[in-house]
């Protein structure tokens, strides 16, 4: 550490560290702000809205329950047309490939 610091350097630093300690003009960047709530006591909330998970749009607990049941009675899931999944897959075959080769 004295070499990367530079020779003798190190007492400068306790010193100065020592003397800002003892005056008092430390400040106390560790600490929240005295209105900011704790972790803890934010997980204990409920929540009472949300968002809807296919447009994001805001909806209450009771809409949002509703939505919910809705989606899980679906037999199956939504389909998408063959020419717009493979147009995905190409898009990302090649990303994977400009990952590999940047300069193509």
């Amino acid at each position: 550490m004295a070499k990367a610091l530079g020779r003798g350097s190190g007492w400068r630093y306790g010193v100065l560290l020592g003397l800002s300690l003892a005056s008092g003009t430390f400040p106390l960047l560790a600490l929240p702000p005295a209105d900011d709530l704790p972790e803890e006591k934010l997980r204990t909330e409920i929540i009472l809205e949300g968002r809807s998970p296919l447009d994001g749009q805001p909806l209450s607990a009771s809409q949002y329950e509703e939505l919910k049941k809705q989606l899980a009675e679906r037999p199956y899931p939504p389909q998408v047309a063959p020419k717009i999944r493979q147009l995905v897959f190409l898009l990302r075959v090649r990303k994977f490939i400009r990952t590999i080769f940047p300069f193509l």
